[in-house]
């Protein structure tokens, strides 16, 4: 029960001024002729009458309008209110309708002190379980608690049809000097539409959506949706506990990189896209078939333009409303755990959209970006830069990753655009952008954001990858936090990626004087955990698809592409492989239409799917190929001299000495027959693959089913192989015991 306001309040209230209504609003102790008493008052605007109604014994009585503008007061005596919180309200508009209520401002706070303390110091890492639209039961009364940060907003008030988009209805109460907005609205509802109507210090009236809210409305329409996140019962719990007991690091992992909106379509259907549920299912069946451990998506969280694929975020907490609902896309992950797919999210923390009703100037300042826009634009894509030391904002982003691992279960987190977090002076001139405090272009507090990141991810979450697209040499990206690393558990190896894909571009004619651009990347191959990936960003903006990116005629195209796929597969680090690449689609990627499904009546693109199935097999049932992804053990040149031939060979190795394969790569259309190839042990070897194979629309040049190895040997190994090594063709051999 709060104590006796002034009612100086009024004007404050009634003109929107008023940081805190519930000192005006809500039931009031208050003493009158001697005696206490309790004032009840209420402010509805364009209401011809409000009743005081005791629900308990079925009585009303009329309340006293104090201002024209729609103010209420009733006092009660203190036997009539022994329980205070069991009184609604009754409010008739001008037609004399009539709605029954419960008071908004008769209810306590849902946030404590020390959540308050928590967030001020940036350090509230469940703040989604209490800022934002939080269904919650309060005395037996179910509705919905709002919280939002503005801390120099004037006023901010909840609207949506509930209150005809009126903000004088819902006006929050300011937390000082926290600067956070709260109140609760009893009996509203899971699916309702809001928004933040924010007066900022000037007078001027915005309408925001939740930066916490958890659902949206479909773009271009921009408000927030109540969801209840806890309703949905998961199934995963098997493939859960396996992930916290196994080391990831150690197993296989070959993801598949999809954008959903593009991966299937339907014609018949608005937009064509396929829903959250639909996808699980023929996306699940996909990925089963060829073998891939993992998908990866392309940002979900919302995103007010289609064309950005997702990453100009603005809903960091809600999934896009494009393919379905918070728990459409629940029932996607369970689904894909069931049939033991882990799910990995794009997640971009580097940047997000200055559209109207997002985070820019969210309460007339820059509050989530930097005021500076040296600092807080990014020249490149025309976005804001979050401002990562600010408590509230660090707290903001590392909560939302922590958010995705709890309530969606998801497996992993890619961080996009890495490198331009960790440097002032990225893609900006010099006078451009603002040195750090030691006069470095280091940005520190992005870099203790990321380390944060990744500390409390994986205490939290054991399992689950966290990786980073970092395309510079800053060093220790993938390194533990305590030793001076970023603490990621992968970082994407662009430099293999940029060097494989120009040298592979080139006619083979052209290759042997490029050979160090294939053996480069065995120098530092070990420094990082490195994922090889093959991303959207390689078959977009006029850089063609990977098929077509490929030298030669038609049929050296494909064999080239399988040649590509099966050095990527056998060369150390995990694998990504964006859609459309597993079956060598011609067009360069649209976001508007479907993958070209349509060539796949044709034996060389079918062929392109058999293998990278077959790679993901062997990749799989093969642990030389993954044991030691990450460290020299699990690699060792026989011959990278061989410039002239344009020739690779070398061993993968195993944990067990005797487990290790043979992978000769041919990079020219010459088929090199009798080539020796030196062994370490005698004994027969097994042709487990072979790109060139019939199966895959080769030409079937190969050394079937295998060969002994024989003496005197070469490479300065005891033994040979003499082999038929196939034209732009990958051949892979395994000791037989």
């Amino acid at each position: 029960m709060r104590t006796e306001a002034s009612l100086e309040n009024i004007g404050a209230l009634v003109e929107g001024r008023l940081q805190d209504p519930g000192t005006l609003l809500g039931p009031h102790e208050i003493e009158t002729q001697g005696r206490k008493a309790v004032a009840v008052r209420a402010y509805f605007p364009n209401s011809s009458r409000v009743w005081l109604v005791d629900p308990t014994h079925q009585t009303r009585r009329p309340m006293r309008r104090i201002h024209p503008a729609g103010l209420y007061e009733s006092v009660c005596q203190p036997s009539e209110s022994n329980r205070p919180f069991q009184y609604q309200l009754t409010v008739a508009d001008p037609m004399g309708e009539t709605t029954t209520m419960h008071d908004p401002y008769n209810f306590d706070s849902l946030l404590t002190d020390f959540d308050f303390h928590l967030i001020g110091e940036g350090t509230h890492y469940d703040a989604y379980r209490k800022l934002g639209a939080q269904p919650r039961t309060v005395n037996g009364v179910a509705g919905v608690n709002f919280a939002v940060w503005a801390p120099n907003a004037q006023m901010v008030s909840v609207v949506g049809n509930f209150n005809d988009w009126d903000g004088r209805r819902h006006t929050m109460r300011k937390h000082i000097p926290c600067g956070i907005w709260e109140i609760f609205i009893p009996e509203l509802a899971v699916g309702e539409i809001y928004k933040f109507k924010v007066q900022t210090a000037t007078g001027e009236f915005i309408d925001k959506t939740d930066p916490y809210g958890f659902a949206t409305e479909l773009p271009p329409r921009t408000a927030s949706i109540v969801a209840d996140l806890k309703r949905y019962q998961w199934n995963d719990a098997e493939w859960l506990q396996r992930r916290r007991e196994n080391d990831q690091l150690n197993r296989p992992i070959s993801i598949y990189e999809v954008h959903l909106g593009s991966w299937r379509r339907q014609d018949d259907r608005l937009h064509g896209w396929l829903n959250y549920r639909e996808l699980a299912h023929a996306l699940v069946s996909y990925c089963q078939e060829m073998q891939f451990t993992h998908v990866e998506l392309l940002p979900i969280s919302e995103h007010p333009y289609t064309g950005s694929w997702g990453y100009q975020t603005l809903g960091y907490f809600a999934v896009t409303s494009r393919y379905g609902t918070p728990e459409d896309f629940m029932y996607f992950v369970d689904y894909c755990h069931q049939h033991d797919i882990g799910v990995i999210l794009d997640w971009v923390p580097a940047h997000f959209p200055k559209d109207q009703h997002g985070l820019r100037q969210f309460d007339g300042t820059a509050l989530y970006e930097h005021a500076d826009p040296r600092q807080g634009e990014h020249p490149d894509w025309g976005t804001m830069i979050f401002n990562y030391g600010r408590n509230e904002v660090r707290n903001f982003l590392i909560s939302n990753a922590l958010f995705w691992l709890d309530r969606y279960h998801i497996d992993g987190l890619r961080v996009d655009a890495v490198a331009s977090m960790l440097y002032l002076d990225y893609s900006r001139e010099e006078g451009e952008w603002v040195p750090n405090e030691h006069g470095g272009r280091e940005c520190i507090p992005a870099v203790e954001l990321l380390r944060e990141f990744n500390r409390q991810t994986h205490a939290a979450y054991p399992g689950i990858l966290t990786i980073a697209e970092e395309s510079t040499s800053w060093g220790g990206v993938s390194h533990p936090t305590d030793t001076g690393g970023l603490g990621f558990s992968i970082k994407w190896n662009m430099g293999w990626m940029n060097d494989t894909l120009r040298f592979m571009k080139l006619d083979p004619i052209h290759r042997r004087h490029h050979h160090d651009e294939l053996t480069f990347s065995l120098i530092y191959a070990f420094t990082e955990n490195f994922a090889l990936p093959l991303s959207h960003d390689e078959v977009v903006h006029g850089k063609r698809s990977l098929l077509d990116q490929m030298p030669g005629d038609l049929w050296q195209k494909f064999a080239n592409l399988r040649l590509l796929f099966s050095y990527m597969w056998t060369h150390p680090g995990k694998k990504l492989l964006f859609m459309g690449g597993e079956f060598g689609q011609w067009n360069e990627w649209n976001c508007d239409a479907d993958l070209q499904w349509d060539l796949l009546q044709w034996n060389t693109h079918g062929g392109i799917k058999q293998l990278v199935a077959d790679l993901n097999g062997l990749y799989q049932n093969e642990p030389a190929l993954f044991q030691h992804d990450f460290d020299g053990g699990g690699f060792e040149w026989i011959d990278c001299q061989n410039g002239a031939d344009s020739i690779l060979s070398y061993l993968r190795k195993g944990d067990d000495p005797n487990d290790f394969l043979v992978v000769c790569c041919n990079f020219t259309p010459v088929v090199r027959k009798g080539y020796r190839v030196g062994v370490p042990r005698g004994g027969w070897y097994q042709e487990v693959f072979n790109s060139d194979s019939q199966h895959y629309g080769g030409s079937n040049v190969g050394t079937h089913p295998g060969v002994n190895a024989v003496q005197p040997g070469n490479h300065m190994r005891p033994y040979a192989l003499e082999i038929n090594l196939p034209p732009l063709g990958v051949a892979v051999f395994k000791p037989q015991s």
